[in-house]
């Protein structure tokens, strides 16, 4: 395996037209990837429903999580981190409009 190493930092622009999601690492049954959002939210009436376990550090900016089963979404705002196992249903409601959130996302593989 080689070394590698950045920033998650880089690249972050004030306004995108969709939501940007970059994979930063693969290995075995883990994949991190870095998104990142500039107001965008999940389309009304549609959930994520993963076959695989994802826990999510917001890094900058802010964000809410709606989880299905809860009444009110849940807030993030920097160094905040949800665990999300697999087929527990969720959508984003809201992110900042006035700066780019940046999300950490390690997706993990449930063994079959």
């Amino acid at each position: 395996m080689t070394v590698s190493a950045g920033t998650l930092h880089a690249a972050v622009h004030e306004q995108l037209e969709a939501e940007r999601f970059e994979e930063l690492l693969k290995v075995a049954n883990v994949r991190i990837e870095r998104i990142v959002s500039t107001g965008q939210t999940t389309p009304a009436n549609t959930w994520f429903d993963q076959d695989w376990d994802e826990w999510v550090l917001l890094v900058q900016g802010a964000a809410e999580i709606l989880i299905e089963q809860e009444a009110a979404p849940r807030r993030l705002e920097p160094g905040d981190y949800i665990f999300l196992p697999a087929h527990v249903r969720h959508r984003v409601t809201w992110t900042a409009p006035d700066q780019p959130t940046v999300w950490l996302a390690v997706h993990i593989d449930r063994p079959a």
